[in-house]
C-alpha cells in the first residue's frame, strides 16, 4: 500500500486503553484521519471502566480483525499471564495486523514483583512493528536492551486545553505573595512506587532545615483514605502529627478537577516516588505551572528539564536546597499573576503540542500499516 493511498483515507486504531487521558490526548480533536475504536466491555470486569482490556486476548481479535487497522498497546498488559498475552500477539499476527507499542514504564508502578511485567516488555518489545517512547533516554534504553529503535513522542497534556484557562488558574490572590510557600505532597493510596514514609520523613527536618533559614515553607501531605498500605499510613501519619508544618489531608479519591484546583494550590509539588520511569504527575504539574522536585529516577526529569529539581529523598539537606531554589522561582507563587501568565503560554504551547503529537502519530502509523501488504485486506 503506498503512503498517498493511506492519506486518503482515515486509520481506524484499536488503543489498549481508549479511555485514558493519556490516550485521548494524542489525537486533535480537529482532525478525522485517525480514528480510535472504543472500548469494549472489559473482560470479566465491572462496566465503567476499560481493564481488564478485551482488545488484548487472542478472541477479541481474531473476531474484529477487519475493524480495525492497527492494535496499539499503552496499559494494561499486567491483566494477563503472559502466555495470554503471547496468545493475541498469535493472533494479531495470524489477521495481519500491525502492533505499535508505546513504552510507558520500564518498571510498572502498581506491582511490587516486576517479573511478568519485564516478561511482557520483552515480548511486545521484540514483536511489535512500531515502538514509541516518551523520552531519549527510554529510547536509549530500548536500543541498548533489546536492540530495537523507538520513536521519541512527547507526552501530550493533561489538563484540558480548551477549557476556560480560569478553571485551572483560580484568581489572582495578592496574599499569595505573604504566605508561607506551599509544598504539596500526593501519596494518593500508597501504591508500591510510593516512598510515603520517606518523603515525609525527610520533608519534615527539610522544612526546619528551611525554617531555621527565615524561609517559611509548610507542606501538605494528602493522602486516600483508602490505601494499599495500612502501616505505612500509620506511620505517615505519626510523622505528620509530631510536626508543626506539615498538614496531613485523608480525603476520598479526588476526581479530576478536584485534583487540579489542589496541586494549583502548591508552590511546589514534591513527587514521593521510589522507582518510575515517565510521569503523567510531572506533565499535570507543567500544565499548572507547578514546578517539581523529585527523586532521580527513570527519566522523569527528560520530561520538563527546566521545570524538574533532582534530589535524594533520603537526604534531607539535598530536599531542603531544592525546595529553597523552587519557591524562591518568580512564577512559582500559586494564585500569582506570575503564575497566570506561565499557565497561559504553556496552554498555547499545548496546543501547538497536540497537534504535532497527533501528526507524529500517524506518521507511526502508516509506517507500521505500509510494512505489512496483508494490511491491505481491510480496504477490500
Amino acid at each position: 500500500m503506498s503512503e498517498n493511498t493511506l492519506r486518503t483515507r482515515a486509520l481506524t486504531i484499536a488503543c489498549v486503553p481508549a479511555s485514558h487521558p493519556y490516550v485521548e490526548n494524542t489525537r486533535d480533536p480537529g482532525e478525522t484521519d485517525v480514528v480510535h475504536l472504543p472500548d469494549p466491555p472489559p473482560v470479566g470486569g465491572a462496566s465503567g471502566r476499560w481493564w481488564p482490556p478485551a482488545m488484548l486476548t487472542a478472541g477479541w481479535i481474531s473476531q474484529h480483525a477487519a475493524e480495525f487497522d492497527v492494535l496499539h498497546v499503552h496499559f494494561g498488559m499486567e491483566s494477563f499471564e503472559t502466555a495470554e498475552l503471547s496468545e493475541a500477539l498469535d493472533a494479531l499476527e495470524r489477521a495481519g495486523r500491525p502492533l505499535v507499542f508505546t513504552l510507558h514504564d520500564l518498571i510498572n508502578p502498581q506491582l511490587d514483583d516486576q517479573s511478568r511485567h519485564d516478561e511482557q516488555i520483552a515480548l511486545v518489545v521484540g514483536r511489535a512493528d512500531e515502538i514509541i517512547t516518551l523520552t531519549a533516554g527510554a529510547a536509549a534504553h530500548v536500543s541498548a536492551t533489546w536492540g530495537r529503535s523507538a520513536t521519541v513522542i512527547a507526552h501530550p497534556h493533561i489538563v484540558p486545553v480548551d477549557r476556560d484557562e480560569a478553571v485551572v488558574s483560580g484568581p489572582v490572590a495578592a496574599e499569595s505573595l505573604s504566605r508561607a510557600a506551599v509544598v504539596g505532597v500526593h501519596l494518593r493510596d500508597l501504591r508500591p512506587n510510593i516512598a510515603g514514609v520517606e518523603t515525609v520523613g525527610a520533608l519534615t527536618v527539610a522544612l526546619e532545615i528551611l525554617a531555621g533559614r527565615g524561609i517559611d515553607v509548610e507542606a501538605r501531605v494528602d493522602l486516600n483514605a483508602r490505601v494499599r498500605d495500612e502501616a505505612a499510613r500509620d506511620e505517615v501519619r505519626r510523622i505528620a502529627e509530631a510536626s508543626p508544618r506539615i498538614i496531613l489531608r485523608e480525603r476520598d479519591r479526588l476526581d479530576d478537577s478536584e485534583l487540579e484546583m489542589t496541586v494549583s494550590e502548591s508552590d511546589v509539588a514534591l513527587l514521593p516516588y521510589r522507582h518510575g520511569t515517565h510521569s503523567g504527575w510531572v506533565e499535570l504539574c507543567f500544565d499548572l505551572g507547578v514546578p517539581v522536585v523529585g527523586a532521580d529516577i527513570g527519566f522523569l526529569g527528560e520530561q520538563h528539564p527546566d521545570d524538574f529539581l533532582a534530589v535524594d529523598l533520603d537526604d534531607p539537606v539535598s530536599l531542603a536546597a531544592a525546595l529553597e531554589v523552587a519557591v524562591a522561582a518568580p512564577h512559582t507563587a500559586a494564585g500569582s499573576q506570575a503564575r497566570l501568565e506561565l499557565v497561559h503560554s504553556r496552554r498555547i504551547e499545548r496546543r501547538a503540542a497536540r497537534r504535532r503529537i497527533a501528526r507524529e502519530h500517524r506518521a507511526v502509523y502508516e509506517r507500521a500499516v505500509a510494512a505489512r501488504p496483508t494490511s491491505e485486506r481491510r480496504l477490500q
